[in-house]
């Protein structure tokens, strides 16, 4: 068994531990001044922490949950143990919804886009991959497509007409280099995944990487282009998304002052929207 399926199974389940340790920390306001929001820790809650300041100064509260997977966030919205989160992209919240019936979202704003990097060890660029190369990549069937459209404009792959966000790896229809995908690894443990030199390169999602001491500008043999759609939202219970409370927030964030911040604080691996 390689090393990284042994970190996998004890990882999440710290993973796991201390997301539900967040959840457990309050519930949803039910008021008009606060505002409890999950978030990823990096650069979610980061920056949700450098606005807390200026959003508390109109007379609200903000209580920032932070979480470290992609699963909790949704499951305490949807059971109003928060009032909105902030950690995903538009297709991911399309897929979860569609995966959950339950799940009755929508977003407020985009914030920010996240570019997703590939990392190797073993080469300095991705015309290096030799053929047979094993490239790593989430087990997050959402970033699949956005994985492979950056490879196809890297031109290493090809895939069917017509396929882009919603593409899996059997819609691979070119792989001159035969390339050979593993795509069972949790998102978050594919820094560690990187860094005991496991596959030849690993896609890892900005966010991550940069919690992992990573830089994606320095470390990544390629980055996915900044007119990405994948734009990270802030996201409510359908029905919720104008609230006041809500869009003060958005506005707030929206701020060009905000939005340079940002941009100096991660060097330009996390972009700021106005969306």
């Amino acid at each position: 068994m390689k090393l990284w399926k042994k970190i996998v199974g004890t990882a999440s389940v710290s993973v796991l531990a201390i997301s539900l340790a967040a959840c457990g920390e309050g519930a949803s306001s039910g008021d008009e001044k606060t505002l409890v929001i999950g978030a990823s820790s990096v650069p979610h809650a980061e920056i949700l922490e450098h606005v807390k300041k200026e959003y508390e100064a109109k007379g609200y509260k903000l209580e920032i949950k932070k979480f470290n997977d992609y699963v909790l966030p949704n499951k305490t919205l949807a059971e109003k143990e928060l009032d909105a989160n902030y950690f995903q992209h538009e297709p991911y919240l399309k897929s979860q919804m569609a995966e959950n019936k339950s799940y009755k979202f929508a977003s407020a704003g985009g914030i920010h886009i996240e570019p997703i990097g590939v990392y190797s060890k073993k080469y300095k660029k991705l015309s290096d991959l030799p053929n047979g190369a094993q490239i790593l990549m989430s087990s997050s069937v959402a970033d699949h497509g956005r994985i492979l459209t950056l490879l196809q404009n890297e031109g290493l792959i090809k895939l069917a007409d017509g396929k882009t966000s919603d593409a899996q790896v059997k819609d691979v229809v070119e792989n001159p280099k035969k390339l050979k995908f593993k795509a069972d690894i949790e998102a978050a443990l594919l820094p560690q995944a990187y860094k005991n030199n496991e596959g030849d390169a690993v896609l890892i999602n900005t966010n991550y990487a940069i919690d992992n001491g990573l830089n994606p500008l320095k470390d990544a043999i390629a980055l996915e282009g900044q007119d990405s759609p994948y734009v990270n939202l802030i996201v409510t219970r359908e029905g919720d998304e104008n609230e006041k409370k809500v869009q003060d927030l958005v506005d707030i964030l929206h701020e060009k002052k905000n939005q340079d911040w940002i941009t100096k604080e991660y060097k330009g691996a996390v972009v700021p929207v106005s969306k």
